[in-house]
This record gives C-alpha cells, structure tokens and sequence, in this order.
C-alpha cells in the first residue's frame, strides 16, 4: 500500500469521526480549541489504536489464508464502505454536548469498530502497521477537530456526504486491492 492509498484510507475511515464530530460541534455550540483537541485526540487516537489490534488479531490467521487475502480485503472493505453509504441515509440523532469520559469512550469506540477490520485488513496485506496506524490516528484528529468547527459553524449541512465519500473510497480501495490480487491491474 503506497502513501496515496493510505492516506485515502485514512480520509475514508476518518469520515465517521467526521461526521460524529460535525454532530459534536453543532451541539455544544460555543466552540474553543480545548474542544477541537479533546474531540480529535478521543477519535484520533481509536482509530490509531484499533488497525493495531485488528493487525496483530489479524496475524494468528495470516498463514491459513494467505491465498485468499486479496479477496478478504476487498469484502471487508466493501462490506464497511457498503454499511458507511447506506448509514448516510439514515437518519441519526446527534450526539449531545457532553464530553465526560464515559460519553467519548463511547463514540471513540463506536466511529473505530470500521478501523479494527481494516487493521485485520492490513495483517493480511503485510502493510506496516505502525506508519499505517500513525497515519490514520493524525487524519482522524484532523478531521475530528475540522468537523467540530464545521459543525458549529454549517451545521449538518456535509454529514452525510462526508459518510458516502468516505465509504466510497473504502469501496474503491477496496477493489483496487482485489484487482491487484488477481493481477488484472
């Protein structure tokens, strides 16, 4: 996986974050640094730390399905793209203002469950986890802290688009790898 293909990795898994954030940011409307920060470090650092656990759980299963990696890739990623788009269309209460502990643990772990099959994902693909996960955990504190000034400042008006594309492009990397196993690329 070159740079490319993990920063819109990235992009596409950091759009959850994003959307919950815009959320976030309509909600508490007054909104300072301190609350970009806190936002983009809870969803920033979960979706840094769940490829890394998807990874090394992907690890005990590498050498069975080795032949097939290319395949599991591509269904997972479209199987998280697939769920991203049709939850765009659904319509979601916004999280509330409340930014305690237990209300961020929740919503860290709820936007990074996608991030722990991608990290499965990259076992498979022997991709560097490190970097890989690094590289997810800053896009997602980047846009975590953008979507909660964009949320107080539009509103939900790019929530659900944000969602479509960033599921989009899981599909999209998703079938690249997949056409790349079969070699046709």
């Amino acid at each position: 996986m070159n740079g490319l293909e993990l920063l819109l990795l990235a992009l596409g898994l950091s759009m959850d974050a994003f959307a919950v954030s815009v959320c976030k940011g309509l909600s508490l409307g007054s909104i300072r640094w301190k609350h970009m920060a806190l936002v983009g470090l809870w969803f920033g650092g979960f979706q840094a730390l769940m490829p890394t656990a998807g990874y090394y759980l992907g690890t005990f299963f590498t050498d069975i399905i080795t032949s097939y990696n290319y395949w599991i890739a591509f269904a997972l990623l479209t199987l998280i793209g697939g769920n991203m788009i049709k939850e765009s269309f659904e319509a979601e209460d916004c999280p509330d203002a409340n930014m305690a502990v237990p209300a961020m643990f929740a919503l860290a772990v709820a936007t990074s469950i996608d991030a722990l099959a991608v990290g499965v994902t990259f076992a498979f693909m022997n991709v560097s986890i490190i970097p890989a996960a690094l590289s997810i955990g800053c896009v997602t504190f980047a846009c975590s802290a953008v979507g909660v000034k964009a949320g107080s400042l539009f509103g939900l008006k790019y929530k659900s688009k944000a969602e479509r594309v960033g599921g989009a492009v899981l599909i999209l990397i998703g079938l690249k790898i997949l056409l790349e196993g079969l070699q046709i690329l």
